[in-house]
């Protein structure tokens, strides 16, 4: 009786506070997927997926928790699977759909399943990228038909590795879904590539592209995306340069990294404390393909952590219907947010800061003296994604925006790419600017960097607005421009290159970056350099949208 009391003083507590208020909130989801095979495994038989689900549920709820449970077709149609949720629905959990397509989905829809096993992971098997618009459709309408005879009503949220615009757009329109989310970025993992994304947080995406976002209410699908997994907001990003399969640094319990307490208190310290835009957002859970076994040190290292946080008021714990509802209720277009990480966990004296819009992103790393911008790609709700309208023949799925400056797929461990910052000695040589630690602030909707140079008299300024990058030197007699160097194999999808314009097309799609002020110079003969940013009064100011 005890238990149920505070169950319902905590359940009435965290529905009655508006998520995003005026300050910064910190959200995290629980979201845990669910399978009912695992063809990969004889030994993870149904029954091993469904204990782990068991004691998924018991884990969570241990610390008052409310989780978000995801279920794929085959799980949906399982017994006992429906029985567990709705005892889990009364404990206040959501329920909702896990996007990959199964054997039993396909074949209750009146098509041919063309996978190897019941579920098949290729994208061209196991998602909806594989399938025409008008099976996509099909397939959604079983689904929900089936959710609804279980549950009584319709799912509020959808997950997926990756989905299309056409089945979002239809799930929002004929459904109602309110919240959707996939996976963070990464190259070649398990044959998914997203890359160039709304880094972490939730966007709304263009109506012909599911994972850009889009600028216009015209041009959008009413349906925040959320990125799912807890990225390291260091060293994920990294891993893999030069387009490698990336290893993974997530809050997945099943990794190495969240089951070490000194990483999950950094992680948690970045999303908890470190300076942030608009909220701070980042799923835990985990899928029960990979076993309780796997991920219960995991979740023990996690949950107390996260239940200190929420106690101390610095995090909150939400279902994914609810941070879905309050974004929506709170921001019509894609909001301008940041992230930071201002300690590193290694010995390489790593900061840096996430800036994403409905127009761009950025990322700024400082490694001990030296500062680099690595990664700048620009949105645009226009350009169509291939599987809109296509449909996926491949076991690989490639999803990516407009890239200016890309530090992971230009770079080798040897040649890493970055538009740095320099200055012209008095012989005319270029000599990388340095300097001390880096002050990063929340200014209204906007982020601000001052970087203290290192044996000179100035700092040197950055500013981050929804449409806008400035930098500037306060020491006006300070000689600097900025440069992006490359590994000198890197394939760049620059066109040309000079004046205030940078103009680039990444598969048939033309987009260019202007400046407002500053000058740019093409450097492309030079192996492993693209190009140079003069300052034009002493100032750089991009205007980006």
């Amino acid at each position: 009786m005890k238990k149920l009391v505070f169950f319902l003083f905590f359940s009435l507590t965290v529905l009655a506070t508006p998520s995003f208020g005026k300050d910064v909130p910190r959200i995290v989801n629980f979201i845990n997927f669910v399978r009912d095979i695992e063809p990969r495994d004889d030994d993870i038989t149904p029954q091993v997926l469904f204990e782990t689900v068991k004691s998924e549920a018991e884990a969570i709820h241990q610390y008052g928790f409310r989780g978000t449970w995801l279920l794929q077709y085959d799980a949906l149609i399982d017994s006992n699977y429906q029985t567990l949720m709705k005892e889990e629905i009364a404990h206040g959990c959501e329920v909702g759909g896990w996007w990959e397509i199964t054997q039993p989905h396909v074949e209750d829809a009146g098509y041919t399943w063309r996978g190897r096993f019941p579920w098949d992971w290729h994208a061209d098997k196991g998602f909806s990228v594989g399938y025409t618009q008008e099976e996509r459709e099909r397939l959604v309408d079983i689904y929900m038909e089936k959710f609804k005879e279980i549950f009584g009503k319709y799912p509020s949220s959808i997950g997926s590795w990756f989905i299309d615009a056409h089945t979002m757009a239809y799930m929002r329109d004929k459904y109602g879904i309110e919240g959707c989310c996939i996976c963070r970025d990464q190259v070649g993992t398990d044959g998914y590539t997203l890359w160039g994304g709304y880094w972490a947080g939730a966007y709304y995406p263009s109506k012909v592209n599911a994972y850009m976002p889009a600028q216009t209410r015209e041009g959008q699908i009413d349906l925040p995306v959320f990125r799912m997994l807890g990225s390291d907001p260091l060293y994920q990003y990294s891993a893999g340069v030069g387009g490698a399969v990336q290893s993974v640094c997530t809050m997945e319990p099943t990794y190495e990294k969240a089951q070490q307490p000194e990483w999950v208190e950094w992680y948690l310290r970045c999303q908890t404390d470190d300076p942030a835009l608009g909220f701070t957002y980042f799923q835990a859970g985990q899928e029960n393909s990979f076993t309780w076994d796997a991920f219960k040190n995991g979740y023990d290292v996690q949950l107390p952590r996260i239940a200190s946080l929420q106690k101390q008021g610095k995090l909150r714990v939400e279902t994914l219907q609810e941070t879905a509802r309050a974004f929506k209720k709170k921001y019509p277009l894609t909001p301008a947010t940041a992230c930071t990480a201002l300690s590193d966990y290694t010995d390489k004296q790593g900061r840096t800061l996430w800036f994403n819009s409905r127009y761009y992103r950025m990322n700024i790393l400082w490694e001990g003296s030296r500062m680099g911008i690595r990664d700048i790609h620009l949105f645009n709700e226009k350009a169509e994604s291939q599987y809109y309208r296509g449909v996926c023949t491949s076991n690989q799925c490639v999803y990516t925006t407009l890239p200016i400056v890309d530090g992971c797929l230009w770079s080798t461990e040897d040649a890493m790419a970055s538009l740095r910052f320099y200055v012209q000695d008095e012989n005319g040589q270029a000599k990388e600017l340095q300097g001390s630690e880096p002050f990063i602030t929340q200014t209204g909707k906007s982020m601000s960097v001052r970087w203290p140079l290192v044996d000179r008299q100035g700092d040197i300024l950055l500013h981050l607005t929804e449409s806008r990058f400035t930098v500037t030197c306060t020491d006006k007699t300070l000689q600097w421009y900025m440069q992006l160097n490359v590994q000198p194999q890197a394939r760049l999808p620059f066109l040309t290159i000079g004046g205030h314009t940078l103009k680039a097309e990444q598969d048939g799609f033309p987009y260019q970056l202007t400046l407002h002020r500053g000058i740019f110079t093409d450097l492309r003969p030079q192996k492993g350099q693209a190009f140079r940013i003069q300052p034009e009064k002493g100032k750089v100011e991009m205007n980006i949208r």
